[in-house]
Formats: structure tokens, sequence, C-alpha cells
């Protein structure tokens, strides 16, 4: 039978007036072609549906074909609230700082993040993407994230980027905050933990390795 995954983006296009975010185009391309080459079946959906923003600062120069052709797959996203998670194997959300500010507090997003959870199905997020955990507490009362091992964007890595101060909260700190254990890498290098169903990556560098351990889930 085809795996079926869920992949979450953020709908949320500027930091500060003048300073535009989104989507970082590799984290969501370079999982979304690794999941292409599987033959899985894959959906895409957003808070706002339709276009998803990308994050400027994740086009460059050296971008390579795939990657940029891939932007053409957030052209239309679907609406969050009308997505059925029954349908899909697996959710995975790529960062953007887009992602800081409408997936911690989408309701829907919570319900699909904990139902996926709790069903045993793979909840994987890189970068910024973990922060949508950080708004989901369990059936028993408890954040998803609290005494499991994750990785996301790091406060070290945050201070590098000089947003810092512009952002709802500090990524790390405020998984640590719910009783996360966070692990940590050097800086800008591929990282990723994996506890039970859930699967974390640190930064952009570590989306193919994320990728991998959810095809490795799913065979």
């Amino acid at each position: 039978m085809t795996k079926k995954v869920l992949i979450a983006v953020t709908s949320h296009a500027e930091i500060y007036e003048g300073r535009p975010t989104g989507v970082w185009l590799s984290e969501f391309a370079e999982a979304y072609m690794d999941f292409l080459n599987q033959g899985y079946e894959i959906s895409v959906a957003s808070p706002l549906g339709g276009k998803a923003p990308v994050d400027p600062g994740s086009i460059g120069a050296d971008i390579k074909d795939d990657i940029l052709a891939a932007e053409a797959y957030l052209a239309n996203t679907a609406k969050l609230d009308e997505v059925d998670g029954e349908a899909f194997d697996a959710i995975f959300l790529p960062g953007g700082h887009g992602a800081m500010y409408d997936l911690p507090n989408h309701r829907k997003l919570q319900e699909l993040l904990r139902d996926f959870y709790e069903g045993n199905k793979i909840v994987a997020a890189v970068c910024h993407g973990p922060a949508a955990l950080t708004g989901v507490t369990l059936s028993n009362g408890l954040p998803l994230v609290a005494g499991k091992r994750v990785n996301a964007f790091t406060d070290k890595e945050e201070a590098e980027t000089a947003l810092a101060r512009h952002l709802p909260f500090l990524l790390e700190s405020r998984l640590r905050e719910l009783g996360a254990i966070f692990v940590a890498a050097p800086n800008w290098t591929s990282h990723y933990e994996e506890d039970g169903s859930l699967i974390t990556g640190q930064n952009p560098q570590s989306t193919r390795a994320v990728a991998n351990a959810i095809i490795a889930k799913l065979g």
C-alpha cells in the first residue's frame, strides 16, 4: 500500500516590516523529493491554504535546479483545517522563521500532531518546524515534547541570524521549558534525534537525515 505523508508548512510571510520570511525552501524541497523518489503520496497544507510564502533568503545563486523547481509544490497548499489526518502515515514540518509565528497556535495542527503521535504515526520536523510541537498537549495533559529527546534550531544558531529579538520566543529555550531533553550539535552541522515515532532535526543541513529517518520507519 502506498505510504502517505502530510507536509505542513507556514503561511506567515514577515518577521517585521521589510524583513520577509516563510518556508525555508531546501527544508521543504529536499524532503519532498526524497519522499517522491520513494513513491509516497504527498499532500502539502498550511494554515491559510493557497500559495505558501518562501523565505527569499533560502533562494541563493547556488540553489540546485531540483530544489528551486520544488517551489511549485507550494503554489496551492490545502488548508490545514480541511485535512483528514486519518489518511496519512506521517507528518513532516519543515522550518523557516515563519513557522515560529503561526504553527505553534494553530488548533487543527495541534490536534493533528497529538493524534498522529498518540496513534504511533511518525511526527517529524526540522529546524524551526519543531516550533509547532511547542503547542501540543497530549491526552494525559503533558506537553508532547516532555521527557522526549528532541533537536531543533538552537539558540546559538539563532544568535547568528541576528533575528532573535524579533521572534516570539527562542525555540531551544521553549522546548527545554516544556521538559524536552534537548540534544544540540555544533552550529550548522547535520544532526537529528529520534525518540520513538518523534523525529526532529536541528537546521537546514539536517533535512536529508530527517527525511531518511522517516523513510527508514515507513519503509
